[in-house]
């Protein structure tokens, strides 16, 4: 007997404007140029801080974190535009002035102004997460779009998957700066295919005023409502500690197993299990439900991270252990997060692209601020990663149990859904 999650099958879906493949390819493309943002820089980081007179190598990482802090406090800004000159304007200007941005950080002439184009870059290319989740809202809701996400997103991980090996690869022809110039060229060809494939998708009806007392009500509403306030605050956990190991991973490979030159490999391998989780995911999540499986990948996600420390503290800790169990756990986030996006925005349908942009504000930005923490706490071991992932997923276990009302693995309760 499948489980029904009623708050997911309201009948509201208009479907997308284009063929459904070409949808979920053009979704999961525009995406992928944050992750093509950051993980192809990965590679890059020592051949940075070497050209730019960069001291310390922790401080390499903050390529990583100006780039996300710009991405995530610029989602406030592009959410009201989105919700008032449509989605199709706004992404249209991001892309462009994201090409831009990649230009100003291919020609940065110093270590302060490569920081200030990738804040720049981060906060442009926000309107690609905040415009693209309102677009998708647009088209579907509750289980429906979660299906949609989780297609997107396992299309989305095969950048992180292969983003190290591109960055590899460009230093193997060229300098670091030949890698901020591909990716600029690369968003033109997105730019392009956007601009003359996708039409508006924000209904007439639906425009909003870009006014104070306008955009203040909608934050209200969207901080008010207990599904979107509390598994925002879920992923804004998990988040943390994806960024956490982001910032991480290049040192551990160099400092921790001293196989630098297997970064891409292992960054791979941890990485796919991202996007075969949530493959698995877009099969099941109509007949399971949304809360049946984060839940679920959420507790073994703990338990992993639990596992993973107690084999560190006994000296069991390899490269192939490390590459095992971190693969294990960015599965379980896989499964987690694109089932909770779709559950913070099941009552958003009105305000999509203000409540993405307040959710993807609190996810981003905190979870980068918790990114940087356990980034900076390295130490020559791969305890602050693992025992950050352990945080993130307690504090998101708790998030959940406030949000359901201590109701773990059950349907939400038949509240309608606001298209």
């Amino acid at each position: 007997m499948s489980i029904q999650d009623p708050q997911s099958d309201a009948p509201a879906m208009r479907g997308a404007p284009i063929g459904f493949v070409e949808f979920v390819a053009l979704v999961a493309s525009l995406m992928s140029l944050t992750a093509l943002g950051i993980d192809s820089m990965l590679p890059a980081l020592p051949a940075i801080g070497d050209s730019l007179g960069v001291v310390s190598d922790n401080s390499r990482q903050y390529v990583v974190t100006a780039f996300v802090v710009g991405f995530g406090v610029a989602q406030l800004v592009h959410g009201p535009l989105a919700d008032r000159f449509g989605r199709r304007t706004v992404l249209l200007w991001s892309l462009g002035l994201y090409v831009i941005a990649n230009i100003l950080c291919a020609t940065a002439g110093s270590f302060a102004m490569l920081l200030a184009a990738r804040v720049a870059g981060g906060a442009v290319i926000a309107a690609a997460r905040v415009a693209t989740i309102a677009l998708v809202r647009d088209c579907y809701h509750g289980r429906a779009m979660a299906r949609v996400m989780s297609i997107a997103f396992m299309v989305f991980m095969i950048v992180p998957i292969l983003a190290p090996t591109f960055g590899w690869t460009v230093l193997q022809f060229g300098d670091w700066r030949a890698i901020f110039w591909t990716v600029a060229v690369l968003t033109l060809g997105v730019l392009v295919w956007f601009y003359l494939r996708m039409p508006e998708t924000l209904a007439p009806e639906n425009v909003l005023p870009i006014t104070p007392g306008r955009i203040l009500s909608d934050w209200r509403q969207t901080l008010g409502d207990r599904n979107s306030l509390g598994y925002t605050l879920a992923s804004t956990a998990l988040m943390g500690a994806l960024y956490g190991y982001l910032n991480s991973i290049q040192q551990i490979m160099a400092d921790v197993f001293h196989k630098p030159t297997l970064l891409a490999l292992i960054f791979a391998t941890t990485s796919v299990t991202m996007a075969a989780c949530n493959l698995l995911n877009s099969r099941i999540v109509m007949r399971l439900g949304t809360r049946l499986i984060s839940h679920g990948a959420l507790s073994v996600l703990i338990l992993v991270s639990l596992v993973h420390l107690f084999a560190i503290e006994i000296g069991f800790e390899t490269l192939v252990s490390f590459a095992v169990f971190q693969a294990l756990t960015l599965g379980c986030f896989g499964l987690a997060t694109s089932n909770f996006s779709a559950m913070a925005m099941e009552n958003m349908g009105r305000i999509a692209g203000t409540a993405s942009s307040v959710q993807g504000f609190l996810s981003v930005t905190v979870g980068a601020v918790f990114g940087a923490l356990i980034g900076q706490a390295f130490n020559g071991t791969t305890v602050p990663l693992v025992g950050g992932f352990l945080l993130a997923g307690l504090a998101a276990l708790v998030a959940i149990l406030v949000t359901e009302r201590g109701r773990l693995f059950r349907p939400a309760s038949t509240a309608p859904v606001r298209a």
